[in-house]
């Protein structure tokens, strides 16, 4: 199979699985329900920003909908927005039209609902702009950049009255929610320490460089909200992800469905009282910024969310890789996927069983007719805390010291929290022996242990971390404060 014909092939394949998922799942709209357009029978129009990754299963899951069509399909890339679409053209009845430039986008009053799956970075400015242009918004995870862009997402979309879904597809599958009810109820008695897994295999990007952008990208549109820069990745499409201008990192990236999960499991709906990170970029010298071995620890109280990446070769924890672990006083529920999972008492006997799963989509077109974002399962809110939680745990390390494992240890040793600290090192440390790591040629970073006020969102009395919690934008692409 050439290369061609394998990218097609995967590209027709996420299409359809999209498109079976909802057709499978089952919602319908319902006509008594106040309709955004005059007639229940009428279409959603629908415009797709960022299609290069998962803005195709965006695609796919409006195509197979009943309720929606796909209109317009915006990405700074015309040779990949041109392809899709085509590619839709040949699922629906009519060709979508292909705009390059999100400003010139949102002035198109037929747009009903925007999708955005465009890089880390443009989210927030994308699902801002869009709400302020009278679209409701369906944004990829996580839903901001940065913690400062995250609550001004919340507060426009209530300003506006817009109903605004964060891609947590997590939230409206039965068999987590099942699970949550289970722990919430006191199916594992109290939760002490709610652990979040990204044991996900990440090989490196490539030497750092300076390298050329696609002709087929402009340049400026892609960069948007960050600072004018050369391109210093030899893979200009993805490889963003671990680069801190665009991308958060793993924890950010598959990261960001555990810890909204972790954080939905512990019940909370705001950051925590503190924030402490460690970690280091092991086994490669590559263009990445971001760590890919990190452990993160949020404080609530007496109880702890703790969060694992790993991104070399690792065993699983519990039976997990990139999953969830609840524990409690009276044993442990183990979620080792999106929608399934086992509850099992303090001896590991099994008590329970979860499973099911839906589709994320038709809940966000729902809403959309209904008017009543109560109905999203994952309203911008809560895409907001949990992204929060993965910038929080990203600003600590940043701003950590280079140490050995020996001083790491009498460091974590001091803090009391929930978690056995010890144990979480000592298989983190165990774990980077496994893949031969040297410490003494990679650096070790103990990041700052960061009390927080969860009310105002910022940090106590640490103006170089609060720096952090936004960015500076590129002029005409800021987010401003409402």
């Amino acid at each position: 199979m050439t290369k061609r014909n394998r990218r097609q092939f995967l590209e027709d394949s996420m299409f359809a699985a999209a498109a079976a998922v909802s057709v499978g799942a089952g919602t319908t709209l319902h006509a008594e329900e106040q309709d955004k357009k005059s007639s229940p029978n009428d279409k959603l129009n629908v415009a797709v920003i960022g299609v290069n990754g998962q803005g195709r299963s965006h695609l796919g899951a409006y195509v197979g909908h009943s309720g929606t069509d796909v209109t317009h399909i915006c990405d700074a890339d015309a040779e990949v927005g041109n392809r899709q679409v085509e590619r839709i053209a040949q699922r629906q009845q009519h060709k979508p039209k292909y705009v390059q430039d999100i400003r010139k986008l949102l002035e198109d009053d037929s747009i009903d609902m925007v999708s955005i799956a465009t890089p880390n970075h443009w989210h927030a400015l994308g699902a801002i702009w869009a709400m302020q242009a009278g679209k409701d918004v369906y944004v990829e995870k996580p839903v901001s950049h940065n913690v400062f862009e995250g609550r001004v997402m919340v507060d426009v979309a209530r300003k506006e009255g817009k109903i605004c879904q964060t891609g947590t597809q997590c939230r409206s599958n039965p068999g987590m929610r099942d699970a949550m009810d289970f722990v919430h109820q006191g199916g594992i008695g109290r939760v002490q320490v709610a652990r979040g897994l990204c044991y996900k295999g990440r090989g490196s990007i490539g030497q750092r460089g300076e390298y050329q952008s696609p002709s087929s990208v402009d340049y400026d549109l892609w960069l948007g909200p960050a600072q004018m820069q050369t391109v210093t990745r030899p893979r200009f499409h993805y490889d963003w992800h671990w680069q801190w201008p665009f991308g958060n990192g793993d924890l950010g990236n598959q990261g960001i469905h555990q810890m909204d999960l972790a954080r939905w499991g512990l019940g909370v709906d705001r950051l925590g009282d503190s924030v402490l990170s460690y970690g280091g970029r092991f086994g490669y010298v590559d263009a990445g910024d971001s760590a890919n071995t990190q452990v993160v620890i949020h404080t609530y109280g007496d109880q702890a969310l703790v969060f694992e990446v790993r991104g070399l070769k690792t065993q699983d924890l519990k039976g997990a890789r990139v999953g969830v672990i609840f524990e409690g006083t009276d044993g442990y529920v183990v979620m080792t996927s999106y929608s399934s999972g086992a509850a099992f008492d303090l001896e590991g006997n099994k008590i329970r069983e979860f499973s099911g799963g839906a589709n994320h989509f038709a809940n966000f077109v729902d809403a959309v007719r209904s008017r009543n974002h109560e109905d999203l399962n994952a309203d911008i809110l809560e895409g907001h805390l949990s992204s929060a939680l993965c910038h929080l745990g990203n600003i600590s390390y940043r701003l950590g010291d280079v140490v050995t494992p020996g001083e790491l240890k009498e460091r974590i040793a001091g803090l009391d929290i929930a978690d056995n600290t010890q144990a979480t090192l000592d298989r983190t440390l165990g774990h980077l022996q496994d893949n031969t790591v040297d410490y003494g040629t990679t650096p070790f970073k103990l990041g700052q242990h960061l009390p927080m006020d969860p009310e105002s969102e910022t940090f106590v009395d640490n103006a170089t971390a609060d720096t952090m919690l936004t960015r500076e934008y590129r002029d005409p692409f800021v987010v401003k404060a409402v």
